[in-house]
């Protein structure tokens, strides 16, 4: 197999492209492609400064990279999760790579910030660890950046992911959700930053590609909480696909983009966002999701902590003489004390 450019011995082949790249031009690919996303989408340009949310793994990683050398103005965002060994070598691994290439890396540590970690989340508050996680480091991406002035978040969604997305979202038809896919998602609040994907026209194996030809030390191993994630099927469904029809995931989600999205648009015209009451940030009711979560996980969480203490042992109390009652007869300490009030827990609330 040839380089479609140089005629050496090739090291990639893409055949959505009907092309062939050795590992040079396979990179200059790889820029091009994220310059032209950036470009053509208006996602951001050198003046502004762009958060990188980075999870250790490939694609963000490949992300940030590509971004710094194309000289914008990157810095990255890790979440600690607290999802014990993973989250610690994620974090190792993001922060290796702040330091070899000498770029500032925010870090945030949820289980310190909000007193739990995501799964304690997700099973105090009723959700799945997904929704939990998903809605977390969403609110967290948009407050870190409007707190210290960024301009944009951007993430290392590729074509894979959009594609199986939107697969997801087609076959249940979530119009909701649908509505908000797209490589940019503007700004629509003085408290909200614009959101984009500079990675969507770049395959996951191209993603994994780049990072192993530039050096990246990623963590390989999947989130242990994504096992069995239906998203994973969509992915298998598209592989096959693809690899009968190249150019199945890109003409699925470009088209997407093209013909469906547009009529799309009026619907999310029609969302009005306000101040969350109890954070301030931006949310469609008077109190945001991850708000929401937080609060019932921890009152949740208290309401468990006082079933579990034990029955005082003290010392007997001094003898009291209640009123109407002679001294000496028994009291019922129910009937002074009262019953313990139990904490209600509501429905789920999505994002």
């Amino acid at each position: 197999m040839k380089c479609t450019i140089c005629r050496g011995q090739a090291a990639l082949e893409i055949r959505r492209h009907n092309a062939a790249f050795c590992a040079p031009h396979f990179l200059e690919f790889f820029e091009r492609q994220v310059e032209r996303a950036v470009r053509d989408q208006k996602m951001f340009t050198h003046e502004n400064r762009v958060l990188v949310a980075v999870s250790g793994g490939k694609d963000s990683l490949a992300l940030w990279d590509v971004l710094l050398r194309l000289n914008y103005r990157a810095t990255g965002l890790y979440i600690h999760l607290g999802i014990g060994a993973y989250s610690e070598e994620s974090r190792a691994k993001s922060v290796a790579f702040a330091q070899s290439r000498g770029a500032d890396l925010i870090v945030v540590d949820l289980p310190q910030e909000h007193g739990m970690n995501v799964e304690e989340l997700a099973r105090n508050s009723g959700r799945v660890s997904c929704s939990a996680c998903g809605l977390s480091k969403r609110y967290i991406f948009n407050k870190v950046a409007v707190d210290q002035g960024f301009d944009v978040v951007a993430t290392g969604h590729n074509l894979d992911d959009e594609a199986a997305v939107l697969m997801g979202n087609l076959l249940h038809w979530q119009v909701e959700y649908l509505v908000r896919q797209a490589p940019v998602l503007p700004s629509t609040h003085p408290r909200m930053v614009r959101k984009v994907k500079p990675l969507y026209r770049i395959a996951e194996r191209e993603a994994a590609a780049y990072a192993v030809l530039r050096g990246i030390d990623y963590i390989v191993e999947e989130c242990p909480n994504s096992l069995g994630a239906r998203s994973l099927l969509y992915k298998e469904a598209l592989n096959m696909l693809e690899a009968q029809s190249p150019g199945t995931k890109q003409s699925l989600y470009w088209g997407f983009l093209e013909h469906m999205r547009p009529r799309l648009a009026a619907v999310q015209e029609g969302v009005t966002l306000r101040d969350c009451l109890h954070c301030g940030q931006p949310t469609t009711g008077e109190v945001c999701a991850f708000c929401k979560m937080t609060e019932r996980a921890a009152a949740r969480m208290r309401a468990r902590l006082v079933r579990a203490q034990p029955a005082s042992s003290g010392p007997p109390p001094e003898e009291t003489v209640a009123a109407g009652v002679p001294a000496g007869d028994a009291v019922d300490p129910a009937a002074i004390a009262g019953e313990p009030i139990g904490l209600p827990s509501g429905p789920d609330d999505r994002a």
